[in-house]
């Protein structure tokens, strides 16, 4: 018999596929596990997504204007973002990678997904993530966001970010 193989699967190997209702309570167990590191960075343990508990969760991801994306590496979730589309925008919600596969890929590659999906009418995408968050906000600069404002939360402040989204050739036509 072989030996087990000890190679890891990156970002750009696998597909990212929709998540709904069903998918709820793994989405719930990755989002703990990741806002762990980001509630010590604020010293805040009651961050939103440490706290909602499985039925929002299950009622969010019910929602029309919610869509959710995830990559899994074999049958693991190993990342995943909610965004939250209306009124000609988007808002990036909840952009998670297990802790143990942070710095792969995983979240440049489910961004860049998410972003492709969004519908023509989208003009703007905006998100927001914590002061402390040095590495979201290094992605999210890196992706063409901008800090908008800063909204204090006590300890520390949350960062407001948008993009505006060039125009983007009708999907039906060919180019050329």
């Amino acid at each position: 018999m072989p030996p087990c193989s000890s190679v890891r699967v990156t970002a750009a190997h696998l597909t990212p596929a929709r998540l709904g209702v069903a998918d709820a309570g793994e989405v719930l167990t990755l989002q703990r596990a990741a806002y762990v590191s980001e509630a010590q960075l604020h010293d805040d343990l009651h961050l939103t997504p440490l706290t909602q508990d499985l039925a929002g969760l299950r009622e969010e991801l019910g929602r029309e204007s919610v869509v959710a994306w995830g990559i899994r590496d074999s049958a693991r979730l190993v990342a995943a973002i909610r965004i939250v589309e209306g009124d000609g925008s988007a808002c990036v919600n909840r952009l998670v990678v297990a802790p143990d596969r942070q710095g792969e890929g995983f979240g440049s590659a489910l961004l860049a997904y998410a972003e492709d999906q969004l519908g023509d009418e989208v003009a703007v995408v905006e998100l927001f993530t914590g002061e402390h968050s040095a590495a979201n906000l290094r992605l999210y600069g890196r992706f063409g966001y901008r800090e908008t404002h800063r909204t204090d939360v006590g300890k520390y402040a949350l960062v407001h970010m948008t993009k505006t989204r060039a125009e983007r050739p009708n999907r039906g036509q060919a180019l050329g």
